[in-house]
């Protein structure tokens, strides 16, 4: 976990406003088609100014069943989705969060379900691997992504241009000592891929809420649609202010969300509403 320093928090917040983007996707079980999906969904995002893009959790993949991605998983470092995102930065000279993609795990029937941050130089600077695995048994839904996934156990923070960046994904939303323990976060990413059920009455209200608690900017790209292995995902993929305010979104379908960052009035509202000098570790 990085914990950056107060100069740089004062340098990124002395720069000025900068655009963001959540991409949202309705993948499906080819890959190929799905990378020229995000790749054209990020060309758009750059197009618009972001300078921050952030895809959905597993973008690349939304197979027919749950073996499929443990099939594509690839090493750290190395593979095609890795490549791709490595390159498209690269190209377009922005920071992107690669939602999450099935990476090895120590186990040969899992994958960690991994969130890799890419610089506009196309270097690989974060990666954060799931630790929350969902679990849901709703009438005719059932998740169970244990079976298939290997969690994670490190909380990650990366320093950046944009500050400090905290990165989650999807079910750790529901689970706010996760973004306490990040520490004084600027901006937090979720990658997610909600489902339609929970997502009506849950998505929003939890987004705003660790927006809000952590006087931080939350950017939620998330999988909004009717996908081939019929699931539905929840879509709304948002980016929300911290004082809880949405400053765009989309609720269902391919496309962008594109909003600006303004450092400046962030650090006004946490020195107006200093709530997190407040905090207290309460014990058992």
């Amino acid at each position: 976990m990085s914990h950056g320093n107060s100069t740089q928090q004062r340098i990124a917040a002395q720069a000025g406003a900068y655009k963001v983007a959540a991409v949202q996707m309705a993948s499906g079980p080819n890959v190929s088609g799905n990378l020229n999906e995000a790749k054209r969904l990020i060309a758009k995002a750059a197009e618009q100014g972001a300078k921050l893009v952030v895809l959905p959790e597993f973008f690349a993949i939304m197979g027919m069943d749950e073996q499929e991605k443990i099939a594509v998983r690839e090493q750290p470092g190395q593979g095609p989705i890795q490549s791709f995102l490595a390159e498209t930065a690269k190209q377009h000279k922005i920071w992107l969060v690669g939602g999450s993609i099935p990476l090895a795990a120590k186990s040969p029937d899992k994958v960690l379900n991994s969130c890799l941050v890419f610089d506009e130089t196309g270097a690989q600077v974060g990666r954060y691997d799931k630790i929350h695995l969902f679990n849901l048994e709703l009438g005719n839904e059932s998740y169970n992504e244990a079976r298939t996934i290997e969690p994670g156990d490190q909380v990650v923070v990366i320093d950046s241009p944009f500050g400090r960046i905290g990165l989650a994904i999807c079910y750790d939303l529901r689970f706010p000592e996760l973004f306490r323990a990040m520490k004084d976060v600027d901006v937090i990413v979720l990658p997610s891929a909600f489902t339609a059920t929970t997502g009506k009455v849950h998505w929003e209200p939890l987004v705003r809420a660790r927006a809000i608690e952590n006087l931080s900017f939350v950017i939620a790209a998330a999988q909004g649609g009717y996908h081939i292995n019929s699931r539905e995902t929840h879509g709304h993929s948002m980016v929300v202010d911290p004082w809880g305010r949405i400053l765009d979104q989309l609720p269902r379908g391919s496309g962008v969300v594109v909003a600006d960052v303004n450092p400046s009035y962030q650090a006004s509202l946490r020195a107006s509403l200093p709530a997190l000098s407040h905090r207290i570790i309460y014990g058992c």
